[in-house]
């Protein structure tokens, strides 16, 4: 079954950095609906009361890629998420070992 990884930009655009918010399985359908209820709470006030004075905005970068905007009250918080495919493992006997040979002729 494929492997994906829901990834999340840290940072300015200059000097970003990714990290991994949750590995999924499944189709690449199963992983966008897994990514996209990651953006759907992201930063997500506890409460009802709270959720209704937060604005949300999502844009859509890619058919894998989005960005988040949560303005609350006193603060904004942004985000970069990222869908990412399994490509290589060297400890998947179904993968190849490395990226290069994804390139490789049978």
């Amino acid at each position: 079954m494929p492997g994906w990884a829901v990834m999340r930009a840290l940072g300015l655009a200059e000097i970003s950095h990714y990290t991994v918010c949750r590995e999924l399985e499944g189709t690449e359908t199963e992983a966008l609906a897994g990514m996209l209820r990651i953006i759907d709470t992201f930063e997500e006030a506890a409460t009802a009361a709270g959720r209704r004075r937060q604005r949300r905005q999502v844009f859509r970068v890619s058919e894998r890629s989005y960005f988040v905007r949560v303005e609350k009250r006193m603060s904004t918080k942004e985000a970069h998420f990222m869908l990412a495919e399994l490509v290589a493992d060297t400890h998947d006997d179904d993968l190849p070992d490395t990226a290069a040979d994804l390139t490789a002729e049978p």
